[in-house]
């Protein structure tokens, strides 16, 4: 496998790179879905809602938090997660670049 010579990029380009492929699996958008539906909820809560093991979930946990779209707080014994509107704002800022670029281009191009 190649490099990928990220540091080619800019550090914007990198940090979204990281939150979108963090989005690229369906049980992660699932967790995601969930934490909307309750707002909050235990990682034991997800476990019950979703139609994977414990272990396999705790890993699409971890992935989604390394990325910074969710954020954990210790609670007792359990750890609370909920989304993290920061990551969310840079997606959503790159969506609103490309949707502002889409309602306004002229040219038939494709």
């Amino acid at each position: 496998m190649g490099a990928t010579k990220t540091e080619n990029f800019t550090d914007e380009q990198n940090e979204l790179a990281i939150l979108t492929k963090a989005l690229g699996h369906p049980a992660r958008i699932a967790i995601i879905e969930y934490l909307i539906k309750v707002e909050s909820c235990i990682c034991g809560d997800i476990v019950n809602e979703l139609p994977l093991s414990q272990p396999t979930i705790s890993q699409h946990l971890k992935e989604l938090k390394n990325a910074g779209l969710i954020k954990g707080n210790f609670e007792g014994n359990a750890i609370c997660y909920c989304l993290n509107e920061v990551g969310f704002d840079k997606i959503k800022g790159f969506f609103q670049h490309v949707n502002t670029y889409l309602d306004n281009r002229k040219n038939g191009c494709c």
